[in-house]
């Protein structure tokens, strides 16, 4: 194979934004072989494409070697499966599944290792984590002590969520900013500081808009060495801030405005506290603006990977096994802020399939429309 087919399942806002990358010839060696949607309508934006509106008749027809899976959150787990299935090479959109246990089920189903199955967690192309990283990597920080992600800049206005019957429901989506804000954050977080062993959380249903689903988390993490960490995220908020901010024995460092600053300890802390006779001094520090420049390939570069790792073999940037964590941490953040219960980890899977479960068989919500509201279901939790 020199060029692979590639079809595109779910052509709303980002699929067709992949679809029309693939059809402009951004990505080298790939052409958009089909594409498929419950909507018709949408395949006159892509001419002489062969359109499907039957995912099932696109992952048997021939006409592509490779998918992406764009659709709504929870066709990711059965597209995905039915792909993997049928020996299609695929690309998942965030996140891979809405809970752990469908997660689980999609992972399984990859069971060729000649497969290329990715996830599009398109942040981890950017220098700004990726110098972050091999700065932990490499032991430069030191053992990490605490971890503090305020990511409050996913503001999102009444008419963001009535845009699609799908948005904010238990049944249509599986959460809200902790689902569909922030996977590409939680998967950040894992990446960079590894994943806790038990989670504690604050947080609240439609507290800032006509939601049955929750829009405001604040979570306590707690890591196997004795590190903490925090993690903050809204909707509702605005201006909002969005800081990343990582103490070790031997600094700390922080993203935050397009910056990565350093302020490193000449000593580390642990050795200045236990050796240092003065009473309340603290080690001397140098500071440093790590260099970065611009936000990486993002998108076009995961789909570029994607097809390198088909052709040619190479290591992808993001493994769709890898997407459950990020999957895991959100539940995880999710039931510990409802069951007012500190969340263990690894997740037992079951324990949250059968909570969400319960929530789209009990749901009494029925989203904002001209004529109805119902908001019985604004409570903290």
């Amino acid at each position: 194979m020199d060029k692979v087919r590639i079809g595109v399942i779910g052509i709303g806002g980002m699929g067709s934004s992949h679809a029309k990358r693939i059809a402009e010839g951004q990505i080298p060696r790939c052409e958009l072989a089909a594409v498929c949607d419950l909507d018709p309508s949408r395949f006159s934006a892509f001419p002489g494409v062969k359109a499907y509106e039957d995912s099932a008749e696109l992952i048997r027809s021939g006409d592509v070697d490779a998918v992406i899976v764009a659709t709504p959150h929870y066709g990711h787990t059965t597209i995905g499966i039915d792909a993997l299935e049928q020996g299609l090479h695929v690309l998942v959109e965030k996140p891979i599944s809405v809970h752990k246990a469908d997660a689980e089920r999609l992972i399984a189903a990859h069971t060729d290792e000649k497969q290329v199955f990715a996830a599009m967690f398109n942040q981890r192309t950017d220098p700004h984590y990726r110098k972050l990283k091999a700065l932990i990597e490499s032991g430069d920080l030191g053992k990490i002590q605490r971890t503090n992600w305020i990511i409050t800049t996913w503001f999102r206005t009444e008419s963001y969520y009535r845009s699609g019957g799908w948005r904010a429901t238990w049944e249509g989506e599986g959460g809200g900013v902790l689902l569909n804000q922030c996977p590409h954050n939680l998967d950040l977080f894992q990446w960079l500081c590894g994943m806790p062993t038990s989670v504690r959380a604050l947080g609240a249903i439609g507290k800032y808009h006509d939601i049955e689903v929750e829009d405001d988390i604040t979570a306590l993490l707690e890591y196997e060495n004795g590190a903490t960490g925090v993690f903050v995220t809204t909707t509702g908020e605005a201006p909002g801030t969005n800081r990343l901010e990582i103490i070790g024995d031997q600094g700390r460092v922080v993203c935050e405005g397009g910056k990565l600053s350093f302020t490193r300890n000449e000593t580390p802390t642990s050795e200045y506290c236990a050796n240092s006779p003065e009473r309340f001094g603290k080690p001397e520090v140098w500071n440093c603006d790590i260099p970065v420049k611009g936000n990486g390939e993002q998108h076009l570069g995961i789909l570029k990977n994607y097809v390198a790792a088909i052709l040619d073999g190479v290591p992808l940037v993001a493994p769709a096994a890898e997407g459950i964590r990020s999957v895991e941490l959100a539940n995880a953040m999710l039931y510990a802020a409802m069951t007012g219960t500190t969340v263990q980890l690894p997740m037992d899977s079951a324990v949250f399939e059968k909570h969400l479960k319960t929530l789209i068989a009990e749901s009494t919500f029925v989203k904002k429309t001209d004529d109805a509201t119902d908001t019985s279901l604004k409570n903290s939790f």
